[in-house]
């Protein structure tokens, strides 16, 4: 998937755990580690929300598009 999660980096950063913004937004353990790990396949605007309110960054600290390999094959 083009879209990387770096919720890793920003808690790094602001030296939280992931149980602790979990229960602060209010979500699961669960389904945080299944968005940290960039399993999930949406989130809610709700919650990307209280995550950049409660880690104080914006929603590119968190969500990154990156280039999958072939994408621009069509350019050659």
């Amino acid at each position: 998937m083009p879209i990387r999660i770096n919720l890793d980096v920003m808690l790094a950063r602001r030296k939280l755990k992931s149980n602790d913004l979990a229960a602060r937004i209010g979500i699961t353990p669960q389904n945080f580690s299944i968005l940290k790990t960039g399993k999930a396949r949406a989130i809610r605007l709700e919650t990307l929300d209280a995550i950049c309110r409660h880690l104080q960054c914006q929603p590119g600290d968190i969500l990154e598009y990156v280039e999958e390999q072939g994408e621009n094959d069509e350019n050659r």
